[in-house]
């Protein structure tokens, strides 16, 4: 196993660094960025930017120009091998006569899967893979679920008073949380390649379900201008045709799918695209059905789900949620109000979900944590 030295964990870590100016702009793609270094300087850097623009390599190589003889190429992801919307990168640092490509981790896309890597040794170029692999993993979790198994990473979103109630008995929740909590929230949907909420939830709030620039936190505003926010696809499951032409939400910008079952005869919007898939034992559009089409038929990798206990409850019992994202407003409302999840029927300690908190911060006057389901052992 190779031994990496300080100098290339802070190249590693200035690509890394790179990689995450992509995060609101590259879906369906990975974020990547790319340190070129000749004589212990960086000679040229990049990342990319958004599907069907350069990759972060071909950035940095432009940068370098002649400088990419001889050099040491940092990565953080394996450049690719086929030809896409652009040609492949690793052919590109072939013809640049780079010495060295590290990479933080191999590509698990199976268009390339260890391919952009055997190509770069077969030109002689000397390659090492695996620094700073678990930062590199970190940074693409919805893209490398995807690729691996044809599944989109999912996040649900949950908001409640500190006794858990989502809202009063009579139905009002506006507002629980803070405006910092809110514009968090649009940072969030910000980083998504899909909103998924239901007709009820969209119906009941008239939600429009988009991200609004002016309401941005200021560190994200300070990157990204209006014109280049990518509106996430709003996906609304409609099993009984809720959806009437009034709302809010065909005004705002942005794709709409609907999803119902294989056989709906109700009428669809002009402005919504129609997801058909089946409905499981129990009447219900299939779940699980629904995001592995949105992630093979729509390329999806991250899925960001507003919606109530419902939803949130039937997500949580098939174990298709990856990470719990819920704001704790400093309100107590009581026991009659709306609870997260309603009843998940456990008679048994051995049966309660159990979470890892992987962030636990303030934002505003509420608490925001972080948690992933821990998968149950058979």
């Amino acid at each position: 196993m190779s031994s990496y030295s300080i100098f290339d964990h802070q190249m590693m870590a200035r690509a890394l660094e790179l990689a995450k100016r992509g995060i609101y702009t590259t879906a369906p793609n990975p974020n990547v960025g790319c340190v070129i270094v000749q004589n212990g300087e960086i000679v040229g850097e990049g990342f990319h930017h958004k599907a069907g623009e350069p990759h972060a390599e071909v950035h940095a190589m432009r940068m370098a120009g002649s400088r990419t003889q001889g050099a040491t190429a940092y990565v953080t992801l394996e450049p690719c091998s086929h030809y896409g919307r652009t040609p492949p990168c690793a052919e590109g640092l072939i013809n640049a006569k780079v010495a060295k490509v590290v990479c933080a981790m191999e590509d698990p896309n199976p268009k390339v899967a260890g391919r952009g890597i055997k190509m770069l040794q077969q030109a002689g170029i000397e390659v090492e893979v695996g620094l700073l692999r678990e930062e590199a993993l970190a940074l693409n979790p919805g893209f490398i679920k995807r690729m691996k198994t044809g599944m989109p990473f999912v996040q649900l979103k949950m908001a409640a008073s500190l006794d858990g109630q989502t809202a009063l008995n009579n139905g009002q929740s506006q507002w629980i949380t803070s405006p910092q909590a809110r514009k968090d929230v649009q940072g969030f949907r910000a980083k998504a390649g899909a909103i998924l909420s239901t007709s009820k939830t969209v119906v009941d709030d008239n939600a429009t379900l988009n991200v609004r620039h002016s309401e941005l936190p200021s560190q994200i505003k300070a990157v990204m201008s209006d014109e280049e926010v990518r509106q996430p696809t709003r996906v609304i499951l409609d099993r009984t045709g809720q959806l009437d032409d009034s709302l809010k939400l065909w005004q705002a910008p942005g794709q709409i799918l609907t999803v119902s079952h294989t056989d709906a005869s109700h009428k669809q919007n002009a402005v919504a695209t129609e997801v058909s898939v089946p409905l499981n034992t129990l009447g219900q559009l299939d779940l699980k059905e629904t995001l592995s089409t949105l992630s093979k038929q729509h390329d999806i990798n991250h899925i960001w789900v507003e919606a109530g206990a419902t939803l949130a409850r039937s997500l949580i019992e098939q174990q298709l949620v990856d990470e719990i994202v819920l704001y704790l407003a400093p309100k107590l409302m009581g026991s009659d109000g709306r609870g997260l999840f309603g009843a998940l029927g456990l008679e048994n300690m051995s049966d309660v979900l159990e979470l890892d908190i992987t962030d636990l911060r303030q934002v505003g006057s509420d608490i925001r944590v972080v948690a992933c389901l821990k998968q149950k052992e058979d």
